[in-house]
């Protein structure tokens, strides 16, 4: 019998897919607590330990956007978007507002697995973070407190936007980034809406750290929503 891990809140009206949800996630080991409203959910996720909320776009009392708004006024807790909504707008909107990720729906559940497996491994990062001055994925390290770039164990010079940009997505590492939220941590909040910097930026950066630019193994290209470098 594997031993239980985290607690994983279900927020869906389906009650076919709640439960498909709920049956491959304790399979997993995982513990999940399910509900079909937003209200309710808002209530567990008050009395319970959550450590990652799993939820539907579209419920039955409250929009999933104003879940997250909501979640997101006092809480930092993996958000993994499911919905049938597979518009990139919504995607990039959801992600804005607070989400971790976005599952379109139908999905198998090896990707749901998978997409679960990202979110906790970036919960318990953050959480070690500060005891942890060295981030590494595959053979590429972030020495944080040297501001150091290594692949392979070689120090590898990088410019500072680039260090600033790979920074951002260490930190995040498994987490979606959109392009509008990186152009605001790298660039500022005036700099607007314009891609092409951060294109070049993230095409130099690539060159430097991956051995195929074209067939990325760190930074994966979101299309139409942004970037996320890849713990696998």
């Amino acid at each position: 019998m594997k031993a239980i891990k985290e607690t994983i809140l279900i927020v869906e009206d389906d009650s076919q897919i709640r439960n498909f949800i709920s049956y491959i996630l304790e399979q997993e080991g995982f513990s999940c607590i399910t509900s079909g409203t937003a209200q309710n959910a808002m209530t567990l996720l008050v009395s319970q330990n959550v450590d990652l909320v799993l939820l539907d776009m579209g419920l039955p009392d409250f929009d999933g956007m104003q879940v997250i708004k909501k979640l997101r006024q006092w809480s930092s807790i993996p958000i993994i978007v499911v919905s049938a909504r597979d518009q990139e707008k919504e995607k990039v909107s959801a992600l804005d507002a607070g989400a971790d990720d976005y599952l379109t729906k139908p999905f198998s559940a090896m990707e749901l697995k998978a997409r679960v497996r990202v979110a906790i491994r970036h919960l318990n990062s953050v959480s070690k973070s500060v005891e942890k001055p060295i981030l590494s994925v595959g053979d590429l390290s972030l020495d944080l407190e040297k501001h150091q770039v290594f692949l392979e164990g070689e120090p590898i010079h990088i410019t500072g936007m680039e260090y600033k940009l790979l920074s951002l997505l260490f930190k995040n590492m498994g987490k979606v980034l959109t392009t509008q939220h990186i152009i605001k941590e790298i660039y500022g909040a005036g700099y607007g809406t314009d891609t092409q910097a951060l294109r070049a930026l993230m095409a130099g950066l690539r060159r430097k750290i991956e051995k195929i630019p074209a067939k990325p193994r760190y930074i994966k290209t979101e299309i139409g929503v942004g970037y996320r470098l890849s713990d696998e």
